[in-house]
């Protein structure tokens, strides 16, 4: 449409709308009874003197030909509307996920109003793993008021992979003030497996709800692209099983032809073997077939 009566020039968004319909043959122009009656509603509503109190119907002038209407069913508008939003607001997330190399800690300092702030990060695989750390730090720093954390792990709580876990802790800061933001920091920089603790020293300044998190987000950002450059991390699968003693040769074997780190090992009440096998996930399934056919059958997965 190139021109619209003045009664309705305040209905735009609309008008932006109805653009974007698909033509369809028809015999003549059709309007969703819906739209007749905003556009009644609409100029009714005015008043003035070109108008006298009358409702007045809207009028406009399309360069279609006569064989041709312009479909203005809500479907599709809907539909239109949908695919724009869809569109316009999901992001892509194919990009892998990084973790900090080796198993060395990382640290960083800084001074804010007074207040020590010193950040240290290191890769974890597991909750057991980042708690000692944590021990680790609380033990070095015995006259510092908080030591806060943020935690993720591809790994679930039980070591389940692909469930995920993430943790943090305020340690005594308001709630929200510095354990979020410290987490924060983890997955701004799309790492995983990865901990992340920030031991402040007070220096006599209060800093506010908003300068805490400005603090302990920004000492978490700053040890944690002092460990860059990051490798791309590889999700890992873990699996439990038992099996017969004269089985364990087999079983190593096949470990050890996919890369996998055994832990865990023990023996029943019955003297089966109990070991825990971790690998990379795309090897987790045939490692499994592997060990089946390597044991006959003899062999179950806890």
């Amino acid at each position: 449409c190139t021109m619209w009566n003045s009664t309705v020039s305040s209905a735009w968004p609309l008008v932006a709308l109805l653009l974007q319909a698909r033509p369809t043959v028809a015999g003549r122009h059709r309007f969703q009874p819906a739209l007749q009656s905003f556009f009644t509603t609409s100029s009714s509503s005015l008043s003035g003197p070109n108008y006298s109190g009358r409702r007045r119907r809207p009028t406009c002038t399309c360069h279609y030909p006569p064989s041709v209407s312009i479909d203005f069913s809500f479907e599709t508008i809907s539909r239109h509307l949908i695919s724009r939003r869809s569109s316009s607001s999901i992001k892509s997330t194919s990009e892998p996920l990084q973790t900090l190399e080796g198993n060395d800690i990382y640290a960083a300092e800084e001074v804010i109003k007074k207040s020590r702030f010193i950040g240290y990060a290191s890769h974890c695989t597991s909750w057991d793993e980042a708690q000692t750390i944590l021990q680790n730090v609380r033990s070095d720093h015995p006259k510092s008021r908080h030591v806060c954390f943020g935690f993720v792990s591809s790994a679930g709580a039980g070591g389940e992979e692909g469930m995920g876990t993430e943790r943090c802790s305020d340690d005594g800061e308001p709630t929200g003030t510095a354990g979020v933001p410290i987490l924060g920091a983890i997955k701004g920089e799309q790492l995983s497996d990865t901990l992340c603790v920030v031991v402040r020293y007070f220096g006599g300044v209060k800093l506010g709800a908003g300068g805490l998190i400005r603090a302990y987000g920004g000492a978490a950002r700053l040890v944690l692209r002092s460990a860059m450059p990051y490798e791309v991390h590889v999700p890992k699968s873990t699996m439990r099983l038992s099996t017969r003693t004269a089985n364990s040769g087999t079983i190593y074997a096949a470990a050890a032809k996919y890369g996998g780190v055994t832990s865990g090992e023990t023996y029943n009440d019955r003297g089966e073997l109990e070991v825990s096998i971790t690998c990379d996930e795309e090897n987790a399934e045939q490692l499994k077939v592997d060990i089946v056919d390597g044991t006959r059958g003899g062999v179950m997965f806890l």
